[in-house]
């Protein structure tokens, strides 16, 4: 039953009122979808009070819970189409899209599946652009033209790549200098929660490389997969995605200027098939150019880290040539997870995607398809995510001649609700 005053608010202040109770309700019935589902659930660091109490059922559900996020969706339109406050309104959109997401999440929890696009645009509020293999295939004639080395283009980008390899007994070295400078950029510009700190831990035999586990209070987990080969450029790369001003910023910023200062209880809920993933993983993206613009990356790498690597540092500007048109081939990772989601690509139709055209170890699009197998569409939140990020704050005026404005805009980006659908609106 919902309370009357959910239904007719008459002042700002009963409208605020009505959507923290349904954002509670929001958190309550998230956590209660985690009970069921181990992959739903990514962070909650909320009151102890809105977790379950009860045992989970031996039956999922299922139509419970879509019942339940209707209402809540149905209480938030009627919210959102009534109020006059710009920020009530923001906030009951913001809301719809993730209940829309735990519509989704919840049928594929039961096995009930739809296409590609139709999954992506439920759970993270945008549909990737699709792309042929000509486009792959031209952008491997371009790579092609540059890599050293005779035999098949793949082989010769991983010789290439395997003197940039980092030797394990390093590794801890590399990633402690790499966050801490990733870590140092960003306080140069944004001021952190006095007693934010991360610990990092090195785990084996996972589907991704780097994995942020943010437990509240301002406190991550970042986790390294060593089971993958870690090239000299990844360091960078994770420090900055995983850490700084990466996934460990946008949530403790969150918790802090959200959560903690406002009051906003939905903030505490972090689930992972939602669109919040979306804005996290494409301002992680973009975030290692925020920290490391131009050639600061490359620099940084044959100045500081490979010679802590003990690696040669005469083939670097050739390989961060190629990484740069390596980049571009990302979108081949959405191809092999539209065709394994809508049953028109066989999985070795897909490994040869993985190793020619992301130019992946067999090792390494073993992991990949892993990877895809689990988190399905959520792999659009890397490249397209990361896109959507760059083209919303460059159109802001945040490029690369504007270092200081991009890092404002961007803080804007990880302190504040927003939905790709958003971003798209506003560019």
């Amino acid at each position: 039953m919902i309370p009357a005053f959910l239904i007719s608010c008459t002042s700002d202040s009963d409208e605020s009122n009505a959507l923290d109770q349904i954002a509670q309700e929001y958190v309550k019935l998230g956590l209660s979808i985690g009970q069921y589902d181990g992959d739903f659930v990514d962070a909650y660091y909320g009151p102890d009070s809105l977790k379950p109490t009860a045992k989970p059922d031996s039956v999922f559900p299922k139509e419970t819970f879509l019942a339940k996020a209707g209402e809540l969706k149905k209480n938030l339109a009627d919210l959102a189409a009534k109020s006059k406050n710009d920020t009530i309104s923001g906030r009951a959109k913001w809301l719809i899209s993730q209940l829309t997401a735990f519509e989704r999440r919840i049928r594929i929890y039961s096995e009930e599946y739809a296409p590609f696009d139709t999954e992506s645009k439920d759970l993270f509020d945008a549909v990737a652009p699709v792309h042929s293999e000509k486009h792959f295939q031209d952008l491997i004639a371009r790579l092609d033209s540059i890599l050293p080395g005779k035999g098949s283009l793949p082989d010769r980008f991983q010789n290439l790549a395997a003197n940039f390899l980092i030797p394990k007994d390093k590794i801890d070295t590399i990633f402690q200098a790499a966050i801490a400078e990733a870590r140092k950029r960003t306080l140069k510009h944004y001021k952190m929660p006095a007693n934010e700190t991360f610990t990092m831990e090195y785990v084996t035999d996972k589907p991704w490389s780097g994995y942020n586990w943010y437990k509240g209070n301002y406190n991550s987990v970042i986790q390294i997969n060593v089971s993958q080969p870690i090239f000299i450029e990844r360091a960078i790369d994770l420090a900055c995605h995983e850490g700084y001003p990466g996934h460990h910023v946008f949530n403790a910023l969150l918790e802090e200027k959200l959560f903690r200062e406002k009051g906003w209880t939905e903030i505490s809920l972090y689930p992972l098939f939602s669109p919040q993933s979306l804005i996290a993983e494409g301002s992680a993206n973009y975030g290692i150019s925020v920290a490391f613009p131009g050639d600061e990356q490359k620099q940084f790498c044959k100045e500081v880290l490979m010679p802590l690597a003990g690696l040669d540092t005469s083939k670097t500007d050739a390989y961060f040539e190629a990484l740069e048109i390596k980049s571009q081939l990302n979108y081949a990772r959405n191809e092999v997870a539209r065709g394994i989601l809508n049953k028109s690509m066989a999985d070795a139709e897909a490994q040869r995607w993985l190793t020619d055209y992301s130019l992946l170890t067999e090792k390494g699009a073993a992991d990949n398809l892993r990877f895809v197998k689990k988190y399905r569409s959520y792999v659009i939140n890397y490249n397209y995510g990361q896109d959507l990020v760059k083209n919303y704050i460059e159109s802001q005026g945040g490029t690369a001649d504007a270092p200081e404005l991009r890092w404002q805009l961007f803080e804007k980006l990880l302190t504040n609700q927003v939905r790709a659908s958003a971003l798209l609106e506003k560019k």
